[in-house]
This record gives C-alpha cells, structure tokens and sequence, in this order.
C-alpha cells in the first residue's frame, strides 16, 4: 500500500483516508446511533482495514464525540496498527492552553488512545484565544507525546503560514491544512493555500473530494435519487445544478470505463495522483468503503 507523510515529519499515513462525520451523526447525516448502525459501522471499519486504508479522521463534534466512541471501540477490539486524526473546536468558552489540554484528553478518552497521529484545529477562530496561546499549547502536547503531529483546517494562506511559524519556534513543523478540495471545489489552486501549503512542506488534507455525492455519478438531473440529509437544502443536488456538472461526470465516466473504475474512484485518483495531498472520503459501510479504496493503486 502507498503512503504518504503527514508534512515534514509526521506519521506516513494511507494517501486515502476514511472520514467519520457521519458516524453517530443526525443533525447533518441523519444517521442514528441504534444498536444496528453501531454494528454497520463497525463491518465498515473492518472493511476498511481490511482494504489496507487504516487512517481515519474524526473530530470531537462528530455526532457530539459518538464518531470518536465508535473508533474507540472498534480500535480496542482490533490488532491492527490503525492512525487517527481528529480535531479540536475553538469555542467562545475555550479560551486558555488549559482548555485546548483538557479537550485533547477528553478525545484521547473516547478513543481509548494514548496518542494520536494528528490533532487539528477545526476552524480558524482567535476571537478569544489567540493563535500564539493555541499553537504553543498544541506543541506542548506535542512534546508531551499526546499528539504526533499538529495540523489546522480551513485555515487560509496567511492564516496557515502564521501557525506554521508560531510551531517552528517551538520545533515543531506544521503537518497540515484540511480544506474542501474536489474537481468541483478548486479555489485552493487560485487563492494561494495550495501553494503555500506546497512551499512550507504541509499536507492538504482534501475533504468533500466527492463533493457530498456529487461526483459519484449517483444523482442527476433525470435520476429517481433523490438527495436526502443535508443534501436536501444544497443548491447543487436541485436539478439546475446536477445538470450543470453532466460534462464533468460524463468525462469521469469515459476515463473509468478505460480504467474500469467508477466515476467516483477517478475523482479520487485524481486528487490523490497530485502528491502531498491525502483525500478524506466519508463511509458507513462496507460497501462505501471498498468503492472508496478503489480509487487507489492505479
């Protein structure tokens, strides 16, 4: 299985990562946390090792820390070396090093970790804590040996080079930056993150690569699909929207069908094939997860 190192010198990870969003999560996925879509999801996690892909991301928000319990649990009853990112929230009621620690050990709890391979900050917020007070707090964690690497997310150029070099002061390389990249979402080529994040040596961690579903091929313009979840209100999945992406799903179908791969799978290796750039494709199956893990080795 190909890898890829988180920035300079983090953990080498799978170029594929599986993302938990929707894991326990009903406000957005409409997804339950009953006894059977613990037990779907868990036939999804052993899916995914089983596919070679054993880096997941998740956050302390996904479905209020029920994604980070299902890992936890899955983890515990696996022997397989498994990386994990989540993320911490900055909140209006965060606003000391202290809170950034005690978030960390609350995620550290529900995964039933020691450690994690990448600890991110979810959103860019220094209304109430600056990002000198968070960065440094981070890398203290870092030296203590709860978290390998320190990665940020939505954080713009300017934004990603200021955390880079509050880190470096302290010796600590910035892993780094997710950001919502996809053939359909591509500001990141134009609005200098993609540059930035190549010049620093910080990995683009893509999430959305499929646009919510978009180019899957699943939903069109004429299809009986129709969109549910937070799918519903998105402009895009209205008929006007899946009509205006036909051209580029017909192309992802004519270069699968010489590969036979599906569309979503080139959509994938083409993110993937860019280099320094890990994709995070959301699953809650098994299925999912190995039409996911076709998108690599080719």
């Amino acid at each position: 299985m190909e890898t890829i190192k988180l920035g300079q010198d983090g953990a080498a990870v799978c170029p594929l990562c599986i993302g938990t969003w929707a894991w326990g999560d009903k406000l957005f996925w409409n997804y339950g946390s009953d006894e059977e879509d613990a037990k779907q999801l868990q036939v999804a996690f052993q899916a995914a090792l089983d596919a070679g892909t054993t880096f997941f991301d998740t956050a302390e928000v996904y479905g209020f820390g029920l994604s980070e319990k299902y890992l936890g649990q899955f983890i515990q009853q696996s022997d397989r070396p498994i990386q994990i990112a989540t993320k911490f929230g900055p909140a209006p009621w965060r606003f000391t090093a202290q809170s950034v620690s005690d978030a960390l050990t609350e995620s550290l709890k529900r995964l039933g970790l020691e450690r994690v391979s990448l600890y991110q900050v979810h959103w860019p917020f220094s209304f109430f804590m600056s990002q000198e007070t968070l960065m440094n707090a981070l890398a203290d964690e870092v030296q203590r040996g709860r978290i390998e690497a320190v990665g940020v997310s939505n954080y713009s150029a300017e934004q990603m080079q200021q955390a880079y070099k509050i880190l470096a002061a302290r010796g600590v390389k910035l892993a780094s930056n997710q950001v919502r990249y996809s053939l359909l979402t591509r500001q990141i080529e134009t609005n200098g993150i993609l540059d930035t994040a190549r010049q620093l040596g910080v990995t683009i961690l893509a999430y959305s690569p499929l646009a919510q579903g978009l180019l899957t091929g699943k939903y069109t313009a004429s299809s009986a699909e129709k969109p549910t979840g937070a799918r519903r209100i998105d402009p895009r999945f209205s008929k006007e929207g899946l009509q205006k992406i036909e051209p580029v799903i017909s192309i992802l179908k004519k270069i699968g069908d010489r590969h036979g791969r599906t569309p979503a799978q080139v959509a994938l290796n083409w993110l993937i094939a860019q280099g320094n750039l890990v994709a995070i494709a959301g699953a809650k199956n098994a299925n999912q997860v190995q039409q996911n893990a076709g998108a690599l080795g080719w």
